[in-house]
């Protein structure tokens, strides 16, 4: 018995540990949470999606959910043969008069518009988790490094999962960025890692703030959830409606498909472009993660042409093919007369051109 007892002090004080590292982040504790507190997002101790959210579809069973994805058998295309295509851009000497889009892969992008400069989700490290070892980039997505990324007006970031908020990226670039955006509570992650709150605009849905050269953004629903240790959505997550003097931008997090998207459209709409979420799905997890249908379905919702699909192509988050988010979002976009815009991770995608063209580098 006191083997048992020594046994479970150990595997707590590990986990105490564990849970302690700069990676997990902090959380929000004082002002922060006394605002959390008053939010109406926020009920019973956590902050809650418009609808009705379970994190395994209705039918599907959580324990087979996890069997299969630990244990199942693996699509042989769950991760690339090869190095995929990529083309390492120098962000640090593009002119700043330039508008333009580079996805840096996963959900990560540098975007330049009307003379202010963002970086978005930023997970530049080799893992998508907090150790190492797990979750590793695919060859060819990994070129873009924290030291490549330029002196930065604002760093956006949609939620705290580790594939979107990483702690050694988000560390390197701090005295290189000007602001950080971010739903209300993640801001206490930040803090830990040596960001000050005057560096923080920090809100909820519904939130408008100014920004330099007369650009508004405005915080608006997403449909997921958030945390970085056992206790879950105790941060915020969201998308962004980007409007500048020459354009509107909808950047969208993690999210699966719901009534917010028409909402925004209606309030917003039409956009320019929409930077959509689509990869790491399953129909088990469809409520948290939009299939590729659903991607199309809120571009119609969005009112906007030209799509931008992420959140694929570097990490293996999910059972399907690597390479299927691509084709599948392209396929159905055509159908819907949409424009997919899909660049290699590092090419230059000009915002101000109305003839993009891309090949289907994922079929190379």
């Amino acid at each position: 018995m006191i083997y048992l007892i020594l046994a479970v002090i150990f595997l707590v004080v590990i986990y105490f540990a564990v849970m302690n590292m700069p990676a997990f982040g902090a959380a929000p504790k004082g002002k922060r949470l006394e605002r959390i507190k008053k939010s109406t997002l926020y009920k019973n101790r956590q902050f809650h999606n418009i609808s009705h959210t379970p994190s395994i579809t209705e039918g599907y069973s959580p324990l087979k959910v996890t069997y299969d994805f630990i244990l199942g058998k693996k699509d042989p295309l769950l991760k690339p043969l090869k190095a995929i295509p990529s083309i390492h851009t120098d962000l640090k000497n593009l002119q700043k008069d330039r508008d333009v889009f580079i996805w840096l892969g996963h959900s990560s992008y540098y975007m330049q518009t009307d003379g202010v400069s963002f970086l978005v989700d930023p997970v530049l490290s080799l893992y998508g988790s907090p150790f190492k070892y797990f979750n590793k980039a695919f060859k060819g997505s990994d070129l873009f490094k924290p030291e490549d990324i330029p002196e930065l007006d604002y760093l956006v970031i949609t939620h705290d999962h580790f594939d979107h908020l990483d702690y050694p990226t988000v560390k390197s670039i701090r005295e290189r960025t000007g602001m950080a955006i971010v739903p209300l509570g993640t801001g206490a992650h930040l803090e830990r890692w040596g960001y000050t709150e005057e560096k923080l605009i920090e809100e909820e849905w519904g939130a408008e703030v100014l920004l330099k050269n007369n650009i508004r953004i405005t915080f608006t629903p997403a449909r997921h959830f958030s945390g970085r240790k056992v206790k879950q959505n105790n941060t915020l997550w969201a998308s962004y409606v980007l409007e500048t003097p020459t354009k509107k931008i909808f950047l969208g997090g993690d999210s699966g498909y719901d009534s917010h998207f028409k909402m925004i459209g209606e309030k917003f709409g039409p956009f320019d472009y929409a930077v959509l979420e689509n990869g790491q799905y399953d129909e088990a997890w469809k409520y948290i993660h939009a299939l590729p249908e659903d991607v199309i379905q809120a571009a119609v919702d969005l009112k906007v042409q030209n799509v931008i699909p992420v959140h694929s192509s570097k990490f293996a988050l999910a059972l399907h093919p690597w390479n299927e988010p691509l084709q599948k979002v392209t396929d159905l976009g055509k159908e819907k007369g949409l424009s997919i815009l899909t660049p290699m991770i590092g090419e230059i995608l000009d915002m101000n051109s109305s003839q993009h063209q891309f090949r289907n580098w994922w079929k190379d």
